[in-house]
């Protein structure tokens, strides 16, 4: 199986995990809008400067006079990915939001400056140091054309992996406190992916 996802179906309202497979690798995600469950996911990542996948989801804006805000973080750290549901929480952890203000720490995403935008409007969560892929994968691949690249051919032309971002879930209600099988996949392979980019491109290097 290249893509696809195993709910582990965890008897409890706050959290729940699944394995998200990718190509022969499988990703430990955690799906919660628990505070202390999320701070301990960011607090067993240790103290060292980390290159992180970084995505938000939010219900689309189908009207002009709406701006939903943003509804899950997500976070990849080597193998395990962390999907924070913002909307559905009682407050935002402290501990997150240290973790993304760190300078040491490098969020890599595809245009992450808009998603790091939003959720400073939408939470007051600011992100110390966000790289766009997009600029990235053009200057180490001599190919302008990638700077206005999605996901999807950035995964093909870094990785050569074909990766599937259907509408019916990018547009779906991420809002949902208990979202789809289909919905933990598409955001955990959001954030991951990135993080495989960022880490074939060399992103770590774009420390201060």
């Amino acid at each position: 199986m290249t893509i696809g996802i195993v709910d582990h179906g965890l008897p409890d309202d706050t959290h729940n995990l699944y394995d998200v497979s990718f190509y022969g690798l499988s990703v430990r995600t955690l799906l919660t809008h628990s505070p202390p469950i999320a701070s301990s996911w960011l607090a067993s990542r240790g103290s060292q400067p980390l290159l992180v996948g970084f995505d938000v989801e939010w219900r689309p804006n189908f009207s002009r006079n709406v701006d939903n805000p943003v509804a899950i973080l997500q976070l990849s750290v080597g193998l395990d990915c962390l999907i924070f549901q913002l909307l559905h929480a009682p407050e935002i952890p402290q501990l997150l939001a240290d973790f993304l203000r760190d300078p040491r720490h490098v969020f890599v995403g595809v245009g992450i400056d808009e998603d790091v935008e939003k959720l400073l409007c939408d939470y007051g969560l600011g992100v110390a140091n966000a790289v766009d892929l997009r600029p990235l994968a053009a200057t180490e691949l001599g190919r302008e054309e990638l700077r206005r690249a999605g996901l999807k051919t950035l995964a093909k032309e870094v990785l050569g992996r074909e990766i599937q971002k259907p509408k019916r879930v990018s547009t779906s209600r991420w809002d949902y406190q208990f979202l789809s099988s289909l919905q933990v996949q598409y955001a955990c392979l959001d954030a991951f992916v990135s993080l495989q980019i960022g880490e074939a491109l060399n992103a770590g290097g774009a420390r201060p």
